[in-house]
């Protein structure tokens, strides 16, 4: 590392000589950088995350090539008239379909729910009915009829009459489903309209567009004037849809904005603090050092911000968009970031205090402080990028950028920073060759012992203890409703409407199986219906050429199965029978000609209808119940996700809780596979470092305990692993090891003894790097997404129980060994270059 630094050295010479280059040439880079970055948006899409060869993801797309995307555009007009109601939107809904995309002057709409005509049902009931129905309502007609025989051979025993679905009853079963003829509230003051639109649903322009020229519609149709009292209210999953994706985008912007700021304040009243400690508190040089704090600002902060600008850019170049995981990268990087400015800039203030010369106070903290930058940069770096071996690309994706960042903000800092404290110190905006000289940093006066050591290692060895037993405990969120925010805005209008749909019955958000050829739907169906008997979380099974056969000889077996009905009617005894149930039956089995399918409504269709209009090949399979529930939605994709008929053939389902049961189960698969190599990778970094098997392990234990700190943590403060939170578990390794190996460092240096002064130098730089980091995760304490937050969370638990692990256990410890000879005397002539600064500046 030393000859590699040794050989960058004519860069930093070059950047301190002419910074005026430097920065023109890092300010091009960052115009170019931005105009690239300008395009990044946020996308929510789960399908997303997911490697786009999975089936499951396939078929998804698939299913939104031909049926459209699965968001709708939802009115809901409100009065005490229903009739008024029936007015306004007939009157709405030719307007409503003629609304053009300026654009493209493509229509926003391809179909919109209204009426249904339900005397098609009504008329035509059996033969509507599936073959599963046919079959009950004969092994009804034959018990009937055994039961009547029975009685003429004056058998009263078991004379009951068993029950049977009539086609009564299965016009009912369709009602449940949510057939009515208009969408209507209980109270029939709600009525609504459900809107399809033809644009995508991750595109925020044209669902804002399409909702300002349907509210400016509304509003220019006058709702009053159809009733005094109607409000007419325009919401939809589409509505949503962008309401998130704005909100989500407001918010990390509020949360950089004010992490920002909260990282510079700390950074700049800790080197206020220190400039105090140095000049002895002459009152003259603290505020010599406060009137130019704006300066120390910039020249900190700049640097940092053109390298997220430049990992802006590349991320850009490298996916397109952000996801929800990325999206909350720049704060942290920020945070992260800042830590090294902090210890360049330190130990370059201490090398101007002492008398050296701008550039020689340059290479000097070049050579020494920033080896150690680059081995904690790269040690994080490397803890991200191995996320990039993950399929789930909520993992790839943020170790890619999150390690990039690092590695451009160290970049920024080694070369930029340098250049932008040369030409302040020009400028004399900067006066640190003004300073007073610091205090030594050697142990000239007696050594002090760390107090109360072996207390302090007995008592964190039993929070570890504890953090162990509670380790079986910890637990995962596996309800996505628990994770999923509330929009107020959005809230407040779907409220209206949701009486109106949410009495539309049992069978919502089906999964969908695309077929190539009608002939393949019995064996499908079949298939599902088999599932269905063996688990009762498949609620139906339906296809519309089951239920209307789309060619003649679905049509045709239909028929025969009719006319064998009207044979088994034909029972003697059964014509003695004079229940109106069986005359009604008798009326349903008249037909005896195939229905056309352009007779069929087109309500019925409409869930089996392809974007062109055409019927497609379709069959849905509903949920009996909702599949928030993560464990439950993996279920249902197994269930379905792959279905495999009698014949070999295997399809698979096309439905977004497939996708995220999909999602879930791949996390929780790669997660500790991540970790665990992350683990490795540290471990080996540091035995590349420290070449000795007792240093590595002493700059490690602060991580091991600090993580079962965490454990415990998370126990008594009822935090939950999230699969949002798990992307973050590989950077709590990498940041966290930070702390140890800065205070080993440095131990090793100073040599036995030292750690006291060890801690109010390098431990002073540590903590208040650290607490930068926190504050760049904290920042997502105060997002109102609680998938964001739970990453917060995490990351804060994670780093700040490090930390203190660190800065708290790892002296006791040291104390406790050389109080039993257990670490060697000639530490420091073992020592490699230091990796910490040595002070702060004066």
């Amino acid at each position: 590392m030393d000859r590699l630094f040794q050989a960058l050295l004519p860069l930093l010479r070059f950047a301190v000589r002419h910074p005026s280059v430097v920065l023109g040439a890092a300010l091009v880079l960052t115009v170019v950088a931005g105009w690239q970055a300008r395009t990044l948006g946020i996308d929510t899409d789960l399908a997303n995350l997911l490697p786009s060869d999975y089936p499951s993801v396939q078929a998804i797309e698939r299913l939104r090539d031909e049926v459209g995307a699965e968001s709708t555009t939802d009115v809901g007009i409100e009065s005490p008239s229903l009739e008024a109601n029936k007015a306004f939107a007939e009157a709405l809904i030719p307007r409503a379909m003629a609304l053009r995309r300026s654009e493209v002057g493509e229509p926003f709409f391809t179909r919109v729910d209204y009426r249904r005509d339900l005397r098609f049902i009504e008329q035509n009931a059996a033969y509507f009915a599936t073959y599963v129905e046919l079959d009950s309502l004969e092994q009804f007609v034959e018990a009937q009829a055994a039961a009547i025989r029975r009685l003429a051979d004056g058998d009263s025993a078991g004379t009951a009459i068993p029950s049977g679905p009539t086609p009564e009853q299965i016009q009912q079963r369709l009602n449940a489903a949510g057939l009515r003829e208009y969408p209507i509230s209980p109270d029939s003051t709600v009525l609504g309209l459900r809107f399809y639109p033809a644009g995508s649903q991750t595109n925020v322009g044209f669902i804002e567009a399409l909702y300002r020229d349907l509210d400016s519609l509304i509003v220019a149709m006058g709702p009053s004037s159809f009733h005094p009292q109607m409000e007419v209210t325009t919401a939809g999953r589409l509505l949503r849809q962008s309401v998130e994706i704005r909100a989500i985008s407001d918010d990390v912007q509020q949360s950089f904005g004010a992490g920002v700021s909260a990282v510079l304040l700390v950074v700049l009243l800790y080197f206020l603090y220190k400039t105090a400690q140095a000049r002895g508190g002459s009152v003259r040089g603290f505020l010599g050092a406060l009137v130019r704090s704006p300066v120390l600002v910039l020249v900190l902060g700049f640097p940092l911000l053109m390298s997220l600008v430049w990992t802006g850019g590349m991320a850009a170049l490298a996916f397109g968009t952000l996801n929800l995981m990325t999206s909350t990268l720049g704060l942290v990087l920020f945070g992260l970031g800042i830590d090294y400015g902090v210890h360049f800039y330190a130990r370059y203030a201490e090398e101007r205090g002492v008398g050296q010369a701008v550039q020689e106070a340059a290479e000097t903290t070049f050579v020494s402080t920033g080896q150690a930058i680059a081995v904690s940069a790269m040690t994080t770096a490397a803890a991200l990028f191995v996320l990039t071996l993950a399929d789930f690309r909520g993992f790839s994706e943020f170790g890619w950028i999150g390690g990039t960042g690092i590695v451009l903000g160290m970049m920024a800092m080694l070369l930029v920073l340098p250049a932008c404290l040369s030409l302040a110190e020009r400028l004399r905006l900067l006066n640190l060759d003004a300073a007073a000289a610091p205090p030594s940093t050697t142990a000239t006066s007696p050594q002090r012992r760390i107090p109360l050591a072996r207390t302090i290692v007995g008592m964190s060895l039993g929070c570890c203890v504890i953090a162990l037993i509670l380790l079986p405990k910890a637990r995962f969120e596996y309800d996505f409703g628990t994770l999923a925010p509330t929009y107020p805005s959005y809230e407040a209008r779907a409220e209206r409407i949701r009486p109106v749909f949410d009495t539309e019955g049992r069978l919502r958000n089906p999964a969908y199986l695309l077929l190539d050829h009608p002939e393949e739907i019995p064996a499908v169906v079949s298939a599902l219906r088999e599932q269905a008997r063996r688990d009762t979380l498949i609620l139906a099974v339906m296809s519309l050429q089951e239920r209307f056969p789309t060619d003649s000889t679905g049509a045709r077996r239909k028929l025969d199965r009719l006319a064998s009905l009207r044979t088994t009617l034909d029972d003697p005894f059964l014509q003695l029978d004079p229940s109106e149930t069986l005359a009604q039956l008798r009326e349903a089995l008249t037909i005896t000609e195939p229905i056309p399918l352009d007779s069929v409504p087109d309500f019925l269709k409409r869930p089996f209808t392809t974007k062109a209009g055409e019927v497609g090949n379709f069959v849905l399979v509903y949920p009996a119940a909702s599949l928030s529930d993560g464990r439950r939605s993996m279920r249902f994709a197994r269930l379905i996700g792959e279905v495999k008929t009698s014949d070999g053939q295997t399809y698979h389902a096309a439905s977004t809780s497939i996708v995220a049961a999909d999602m879930l189960r791949l996390m929780l698969g790669e997660a500790p596979r991540m970790v665990g190599i992350t683990a490795l990778l540290i471990i080996a970094l540091m035995g590349l470092t420290f070449r000795s098997v007792r240093w590595t392990v002493l700059a490690l234990t602060p991580l091991v305990v600090g993580l079962l700190w965490m454990v415990a943590l998370m126990e008594a403060f009822g935090v939950a692993l999230t699969f949002y939170n798990l992307v973050v578990l590989p950077a709590i390794l990498g940041i966290g090891n930070d702390a140890g190996v800065h205070l080993i460092h440095r131990y090793r240096e100073e040599g036995p003894g030292s750690m006291r002064l060890v801690l109010r130098s390098t431990g002073e730089h540590v903590g208040v790097g650290a607490l930068t980091t926190l504050i760049g995760f904290a920042g997502l304490l105060l997002s109102f997404h609680p998938g964001l937050r739970s990453i917060g969370l995490l990351a804060t638990l994670g780093i700040g129980a490090t930390m203190a692990a660190a800065l708290v256990f790892l002296p006791a410890l040291i104390q406790v060994l050389e109080n039993q000879g257990w670490l060697p005397v000639d530490a420091a002539s073992q020592a490699p270059v230091s990796t910490s600064t040595n002070v702060s500046p004066a």
